[in-house]
């Protein structure tokens, strides 16, 4: 969407498709920005087939968004990711730095713990979603929808077990590009602490927290996001 300006790629989150992860985003930045996002495999109108989730999805996604700047012609290009969407945003800056500009993430986790998978165990349970969460999910997947968060909930396990739960810190601390950090202080999701190790340990990196802010900060609070947003890829321009 938008036909002149940077290219900004966004990446989606768990269960997310480009409307509904960032449909505000979408429509605002469009001004200033060649703005693109997509349903990664599984997602959305990126099926049949169903999700899958090896051990190694969130290096897939980023490959597929690599894929898909690359097949659009953008040489260049600034990042955004939400939830497990940033995972894949700093696995794509990390493996395409000369590509990447700037990167923004927020409600990604930096690595998997006992605890972080305590709070995904707690979702596990699709009846226990917020009705928002869940009206926003069940009219893409319908009876699909529990099976494939049980799915994802059972691959962050893997993921702890098998590798120790490092699922981006290397390629994190070696980015080169300009990075915002946003966070909610109320994000039951993501964990405070990940998105002050993304702050600590990626090089020059710059943080900014929302006080109100919960895992969906920036479609709750989309007008100063987004104005933040922009005001971070448009700097220096």
């Amino acid at each position: 969407i938008g036909t002149q300006g940077p290219a900004l790629i966004c990446m989606p989150g768990a269960m997310g498709t480009a409307e509904t992860d960032f449909g505000p985003q979408l429509r605002s930045l469009c001004d200033a920005f060649q703005v693109v996002s997509f349903d990664p495999r599984g997602y959305g109108q990126s099926r049949p087939p169903r999700r899958t989730f090896p051990t190694d999805f969130y290096q897939r996604d980023a490959d597929d968004a690599a894929a898909i700047m690359d097949a659009l012609g953008h040489k260049s290009y600034n990042v955004m990711g939400w939830s497990d969407g940033a995972i894949s945003a700093v696995l794509l800056a990390a493996a395409k730095k000369q590509a990447t500009e700037k990167l923004v993430i927020f409600g990604g986790n930096a690595y998997m713990s006992a605890s972080d998978l305590e709070a995904f165990e707690a979702t596990r349970d699709i009846a226990s979603w917020s009705q928002r969460m869940r009206d926003t999910h069940l009219p893409v997947y319908g009876d699909e929808l529990q099976p494939m968060w049980s799915d994802a909930i059972d691959a962050w396990g893997r993921i702890v077990k098998e590798q120790g739960g490092d699922i981006c810190m290397k390629q994190a601390k070696s980015l080169t590009c300009p990075t915002l950090v946003l966070h909610g202080a109320k994000d039951v999701i993501c964990l405070s602490e990940h998105p002050q190790w993304f702050s600590e340990n990626i090089p020059g990196a710059r943080m900014h927290v929302f006080e109100n802010g919960k895992h969906n900060l920036h479609l709750r609070f989309a007008d100063e996001v987004n104005a933040m947003v922009k005001a971070f890829l448009l700097e220096g321009k």
